[in-house]
């Protein structure tokens, strides 16, 4: 799929930093995660499909497919203008003989494992180990890996000590020395972000689910924080991991695991808004995240050609198109934002249709409160859900 000029993807900056990414990226960890299932010239026919659609940033760790998510992207990039992509990748997770290390539940036949190792050597060895696997010269982000509380349980204390002492002074020292051209977190939850720029110049976060339709809690105070600081926030896991994606609940799991009735119920609240109203709900999932100017770009992981494609289409896709025939002004919903009792930030332009399409959203709950006039701006989907649950 290859796309018009009128819709090439955006970019936008990363940090402070000199660096650019497509606001829609390549998530890797399918790609290695779902091993065998897949040949390595599949692997490679997906991303050529991603890199034909305009996308130029790419993401990957030693975590996905032990090793086979970097070793099948690096391969599929090496046919690539180097200086033309962003390339990310992680440390905190050194690949060890099976033997040595604990394998995680994912469908590759590598023959290795993992150990978390978050001290100051460890950094580079992670990263020299990753470069061989990619057979490219950088990388020019560099994550440290889960170093949250989801992650490490009751033990993620004395990892975050490690990694403030170990890893992330090493991060910081390689880009000072020109090694990397950027370092963050890419973890999944939000607060680890928050406590880690009280001690370093993060230039972005990549959040797995944690800013999502589902999902708005960094945006009170983390995000804020953000724009002010500098700091761009990559978006992963924009379907709750399959949540957002699957109608069917047997097959819809939430951070991995199968999910509770609470989030299923809330899920399905927001489909029913979007579905009645002709959208599709991945399309606003992926364009949700962009609309807040602290978020560089989203990733989300394909691991076929048509998953590619598809999220391309629902990108430059229709987002919340007219739910209703009202509109009103920002000054009309402001004036009655306190006794609806509803926090919200306007959104104005955006990707693909929406640039093209300025009909206000407005659900029908709210219409007897406001003006009928028209306006340029959108309410978020935030706002609709707090109308509906």
């Amino acid at each position: 799929m290859r796309l018009s000029k009128r819709e090439e993807l955006s970019v936008r900056p990363i940090g402070k930093t000199e660096l650019t990414v497509t606001s829609l990226g390549f998530g890797g960890a399918p790609i290695g995660g779902v091993g065998t299932r897949i040949s390595d010239e599949q692997a490679a026919d997906i991303v050529q499909v991603a890199w034909d659609g305009g996308m130029r940033y790419f993401d990957t760790a030693p975590l996905y497919g032990h090793g086979l998510s970097e070793r099948r992207l690096g391969r599929a990039l090496s046919a690539m203008p180097r200086d033309e992509f962003v390339l990310s990748s992680k440390v905190g997770r050194l690949l060890v003989p099976a033997a040595d290390g604990e394998r995680y539940p994912i469908r590759d036949n590598e023959p290795l494992a993992v150990n978390y190792d978050y001290s100051y050597d460890a950094a580079r060895a992670s990263l020299e180990a990753s470069l061989t696997r990619l057979g490219l010269d950088r990388l020019d982000i560099v994550y440290c890996h889960d170093i949250d509380i989801w992650t490490h349980g009751d033990e993620q204390p004395g990892v975050y000590a490690q990694a403030l002492k170990g890893v992330l002074p090493a991060l910081n020292d390689l880009r000072a020395q020109g090694v990397i051209k950027a370092f963050g977190l890419g973890v999944n939850e939000w607060g680890v972000c928050d406590q880690v720029m009280d001690h370093f110049g993060v230039d972005v976060c990549l959040l797995a689910g944690r800013f999502t339709l589902l999902e708005q809690e960094p945006l009170d105070t983390f995000l804020p924080r953000c724009l002010r600081e500098g700091t761009s926030i990559v978006i992963g896991g924009p379907f709750n991991s399959g949540l957002l994606a699957n109608s069917e609940r047997k097959r819809a799991t939430y951070d991995y695991k199968p999910v509770d009735d609470a989030r299923w119920a809330k899920a399905q609240a927001i489909r029913r808004v979007c579905e009645s109203h002709g959208v599709d709900i991945r399309a606003a999932a992926m364009q949700y995240p962009l609309r807040h100017p602290a978020v560089s770009a989203v990733i989300p992981g394909c691991w076929k050609t048509s998953e590619v494609t598809t999220n391309l289409e629902l990108f430059f896709g229709e987002y919340c198109r007219c739910l209703v025939d009202r509109s009103c002004s920002r000054r009309a919903f402001a004036s009655h934002r306190k006794s609806l009792g509803l926090r919200f930030f306007w959104l104005v332009g955006g990707e693909g249709c929406l640039k093209r399409n300025r009909t206000v959203v407005v659900p029908k709950a709210l219409c007897k409160h406001l003006s009928t006039r028209m306006s340029t701006f959108a309410l978020p989907i935030r706002v609709l859900q707090r109308c509906i649950l």
